[in-house]
């Protein structure tokens, strides 16, 4: 069971329902299909964070605007947290090949250094062997 860190604010079941305009099962309903995942008390009472409205918002504005159904809810949340960690491991290796590249001794001939566009030219490794068995 989640625990809500100290530091965040959360917000009561009633007061997210009113909010947003919803009936309270309606939230029930939403942490039933698994599209919501509310913070507990330690009394046990639902608590949302900022971060579980954020994600409340796109439910309600992809089932009250576009009209999808809580299964394509739910695929559609699923895509985007997976295109998110695809984002970040893109970005993870175009800063590790950014790094690994700028190590690289550079040659720039005599000719390229009076260019208006400089000319660079990256020296490869040797490529690395490996025994196959």
């Amino acid at each position: 069971m989640r625990r809500r860190e100290k530091s965040k604010a959360a917000y009561m079941i009633s007061s997210v329902a009113e909010q947003y305009g919803l009936h309270p099962q309606t939230l029930r309903l939403y942490e039933r299909e698994g599209l919501l995942k509310p913070s507990r008390s330690d009394g046990n009472t639902r608590q949302y964070t900022d971060e579980d409205l954020n994600r409340l918002e796109v439910i309600l504005h992809l089932t009250r605007d576009l009209g999808v159904n809580l299964a394509g809810v739910e695929i559609i949340l699923n895509m985007r947290a997976k295109m998110a960690a695809m984002q970040s491991q893109i970005e993870e290796f175009v800063q590790s090949l950014n790094q690994e590249l700028a190590q690289r001794p550079r040659v720039v001939e005599p000719e390229e250094q009076m260019s208006l566009v400089p000319v660079v030219r990256i020296i490869p490794k040797a490529p690395v062997r490996t025994k196959r068995g």
